[in-house]
């Protein structure tokens, strides 16, 4: 690696240390319902939504209520985006005439899915087959709605964890409206501002036709970008108005906008864990939590860095100069912008899956074996390294309960946390959770990769390219692999060689994604309803504590456990292989 490079990393990670107190301090009085510097503002917009849908602000929830209003809200904007969709053709704001033809049955599910679970898995062209109207009201409400749901089960969570003998965890309704309102609008106007002034268009203009020096005509898209740029980022989204996504100059022009584009993905799922803190009376458990997330996030990022950095010694023995000089980056910079280099490439791939974003400005699938390892583990880790907004604290609070858990095995007492009994029925629902997981990533990559799949999506169709990808072996592997992983894990990136728009990709990956989202949310929250109906019990000598260094160690050793027990040996057919062929020079 290079000094710059180093330099880089250390300089991104201080100023996520530095927000995340004043924004976990933020959230914290936002979700228990203080009052903040915004709240003189923005109160009259949160009562008038209360009235506008008849919602008891007072009114809470027991944990299977509140499951059930998130499943009909979520379940609701996905139908009314597959309709949305599908008459797209009919619906204003669209000058390029985009209709059902652009988008089939298969793919308006998959597409209403992708967005409804905050996985913004894109199997479609963006510039070339949804209009702004689609854009703006079928795909980028979702932003918000999927991103508020997630905050909203983080805290009802985190609620579960810090009440007492009570039957109920908050109102869905309520925690949704709060994210919405007093997090993420504010954020999102400044940013969408910050954006525009960088060079991030915001118009409804119809696409220019450009003549280009050699004669040939051009057509450069437009729309309202900056304002979905700034709530896919920020919400950990991804989906992206341009096909290149943040590698487009458009959505990404320049230095300043990567880099506050990276702040912005880590800014809420950083914060939320002093928030977590700050609400359990103990802000030494959130930075325990932050401590597991940190320690994951710079291992994988100086892994990734370090690899795309070093090249392929393929190309090396072909006379190519691959170390870094002044004046060339050197390095593997295929599928790079050269306006961000090897390192914030490398650094935005590892961020944008270590928080289930799945934005990209470079192509995964261009990565060295092992720095695209790093993207495809940090998705299989359960997208707990900072994860999604909310996501990302929820699920490392499942793997809180498993490590306590395994510390009581240890010395052969009930485990605890947070003062509160861990027993039979948490861990049987945190470790349901991680099993769907993994069920669904190595379930649906089995069935695709032992099939013929058409081009068309028919099955079974002997003669035919294997799976649609554009490589066989061990890459053509880690493409199916890296794409219900991402499915699942609600990230959205992909290894771009496989040609997902199909029907059976179309679908499978829409039903990965809804296992991955639902099926993992579900037990989380029936652990919440458990925990808040007990009672605490005082610390004694025998007491783990979860505020430690030690915790901090036993909760990185158990995320990295379950997910090498359970994905090494595909990840040995991929990445891993791969890595030893390129370096005895059997790639081509």
């Amino acid at each position: 690696m290079t000094f710059n490079g180093i330099l880089q990393i250390l300089l991104f990670s201080g100023i996520i240390i530095l927000l995340t107190k004043p924004m976990g301090l933020y959230m914290a009085k936002v979700f228990q319902g203080e009052k903040t510097l915004l709240y003189p503002i923005l109160r009259p917009l949160e009562v008038a939504s209360y009235k506008l849908c008849g919602v008891d602000e007072a009114e809470e929830m027991h944990w299977v209520t509140y499951a059930v209003a998130m499943l009909l809200f979520s379940l609701t904007g996905l139908l009314i985006t597959y309709v949305l969709l599908r008459f797209q053709g009919h619906l204003p704001l669209n000058p390029q005439h985009f209709g059902a033809k652009q988008m089939t049955p298969d793919l308006a599910f998959n597409t209403s899915v992708s967005f409804t679970t905050n996985t913004n898995w894109q199997s479609y062209t963006p510039e070339s087959t949804v209009s702004y109207f689609s854009n703006m009201v079928s795909l980028a409400i979702h932003n918000w709605m999927s991103a508020a749901t997630g905050m909203a089960v983080a805290i009802a969570l985190v609620r579960g964890l810090v009440r007492k003998s009570a039957k109920s965890i908050g109102s869905f309704w309520v925690d949704t409206a709060r994210a919405t309102i007093y997090v993420l609008l504010p954020i999102c106007f400044v940013y969408s501002l910050v954006l525009i002034w960088q060079g991030v268009p915001q118009n409804f203009a119809p696409y220019v036709q450009a003549h280009t020096l050699e004669g040939a005509t051009q057509s450069i898209p437009q729309g309202a970008v900056a304002s979905q740029e700034s709530i896919k980022m920020l919400g950990t989204n991804g989906g992206g108005i341009f096909n290149a996504n943040s590698a487009h100059p458009y959505e990404n022009p320049t230095p300043l906008t990567n880099f506050l584009e990276m702040i912005s993905i880590f800014l809420i799922p950083a914060g939320l864990t002093y928030t977590f803190g700050r609400m359990v009376g103990n802000t030494r458990q959130g930075w325990a939590i932050f401590g597991a997330m940190g320690i994951l996030f710079l291992v994988g990022a100086f892994v990734c860095c370090h690899a795309e950095q070093a090249g392929n010694p393929m190309v090396a023995k072909l006379g190519v100069m691959t170390a870094a000089a002044s004046g060339q980056p050197g390095g593997n910079m295929e599928g790079k912008e050269t306006r961000f280099g090897i390192t914030d490439s490398a650094l935005f791939a590892t961020i944008t899956t270590d928080a289930s974003c799945g934005a990209v400005n470079a192509m995964h699938d261009s990565f060295t074996p092992i720095g695209g390892l790093v993207p495809l583990a940090n998705i299989l880790s359960g997208e707990v390294i900072f994860g999604g907004v909310g996501a990302g604290l929820y699920g490392m609070l499942m793997f809180a309960v498993i490590a306590v858990f395994i510390a009581g095995l240890m010395v052969g007492r009930t485990p605890e946390y947070l003062g509160k009994k861990i027993e039979q029925y948490e861990v049987k629902m945190a470790m349901l959770a991680t099993l769907i997981l993994a069920a669904s990533i190595l379930g649906f990559t089995a069935i695709a990769t032992n099939m013929h799949i058409h081009p068309k999506g028919y099955w079974n169709a002997p003669g035919d390219s294997w799976n649609n990808v554009n490589n066989n072996g061990a890459h053509g592997f880690s493409e199916i692999f890296y794409a219900f992983a991402s499915a699942t894990g609600n990230n959205g990136s992909a290894f771009a060689g496989l040609n997902a728009n199909t029907p059976f990709y179309n679908l499978t990956i829409g039903m990965a994604a809804l296992i991955g989202r639902f099926l993992m949310i579900i037990p989380l929250l029936a652990v919440a309803g458990s925990m808040a109906k007990k009672i605490p019990v005082p610390a004694t000598s025998g007491t783990f504590p979860t505020d430690s260094g030690t915790f901090v160690l036993l909760l990185v050793g158990t995320v990295v456990i379950v997910g090498a027990l359970t994905f090494f040996p595909a990840l040995a057919l991929g990445p891993i292989v791969e890595h030893f062929q390129m370096m005895q020079g059997k790639l081509f």
